[in-house]
């Protein structure tokens, strides 16, 4: 063969298009296009698919297929990413069906929004926000009550609560004494209202219950994480010849002292005449209100009567009350 002839075979060989993997480990920057199929390491996962699914968005993927973003090739022809292989499997769903189920988990689903940022496909972008407000959503419209498991617990819950706070304590198993005949039904009343008001100002208020305290039927009100009022349901009744535990439903002052706390929401700080207002708008009822006095700050504790004799010898004869 003449030198010539070898010289030219040389330049129709140099001419050949190049294989689109090199055998060499090293950031390089190939052009894909002219190929069909790809071969993906993300994080050791393993993945084959074609160039035509990675380009169907405007994304990190389409890059490395044009050959704008540098990657790395191993010498089996593996394109290595790194990069968590986990939820690559999904995204590649994502291009090839256009949408695809999420996982439930918050968690999850914020890895996910990760890894379809990183590779800047905007359609799975927008498909994981969408699921993360119907979560939100969800979550926002179901009422939680909180249960107080202990005194520490309760104080940290209260001080750090951004809310107003109204606690029920409901705990019918401490009496040493028998109830009253409508003792139970109004027990009963006084749950009924509780979850009624969690429904009316959830979002609004923290309602949390107390099952383990002193009192067996006790509302306290908070705001600023301060005890604002007190309104306790029970009261002791002593009959001819044995005492009795009374459980009261003051429905109407319940519903008021909850309308005030209201005061104390977020975008409603009560300021210095927080308590004056408050204060002011008490109205006079049946029941007795003990004012506690800690410097500037009092609580407003709201009793039915508490001990209270009856004497059933006849008919219209003088109730006496013992304070």
């Amino acid at each position: 063969m003449s030198a010539e002839a070898s010289v030219g075979s040389h330049a129709a060989d140099s001419t050949d298009p190049q294989p689109m993997c090199h055998n060499t480990d090293g950031p390089r920057n190939p052009n894909m296009l002219g190929s069909k199929y790809v071969k993906l390491n993300v994080g050791g996962s393993l993945h084959y698919t074609t160039v035509q699914t990675l380009s169907k968005e405007d994304s990190l993927l389409r890059n490395i297929c044009t050959g704008g973003t540098d990657v790395t090739v191993d010498s089996e022809g593996w394109v290595v990413l790194d990069r968590c292989g986990r939820h690559f499997e999904l995204v590649l769903n994502f291009l090839r069906d256009g949408l695809v189920p999420l996982p439930e988990d918050s968690r999850e689903l914020d890895e996910v929004l990760k890894e379809a940022q990183f590779y800047r496909v905007q359609g799975l972008v927008q498909h994981c926000l969408s699921a993360m407000q119907k979560q939100k959503d969800v979550l926002e419209s179901v009422c939680r009550i909180p249960m107080i498991t202990s005194a520490k617990e309760e104080q940290r819950m209260i001080a750090t609560c951004r809310k107003p706070v109204v606690k029920l304590q409901n705990n019918r198993g401490n009496n040493k004494y028998s109830y009253t005949s409508n003792s139970d039904d109004n027990l009963l009343k006084n749950i009924e209202l509780f979850d009624k008001l969690v429904l009316r100002f959830n979002g609004r208020v923290l309602f949390v219950k107390d099952v383990l305290g002193d009192e067996i039927c006790c509302w306290s009100f908070y705001g600023e994480g301060r005890k604002i009022a007190e309104v306790c349901c029970t009261s002791i009744v002593y009959a001819t010849e044995k005492k009795q535990t009374k459980v009261e439903f003051p429905e109407a002052r319940i519903f008021e002292e909850t309308l005030n706390i209201l005061i104390y929401e977020d975008n409603r700080k009560s300021g210095p005449g927080g308590l004056h207002l408050l204060d002011s708008s008490l109205g006079a009822g049946h029941s007795e209100e003990e004012g506690a006095t800690g410097g500037d700050r009092r609580v407003r504790r709201i009793h039915v009567r508490r001990h209270i004799m009856h004497d059933e010898r006849g008919h219209g004869q003088q109730t006496v009350y013992k304070d």
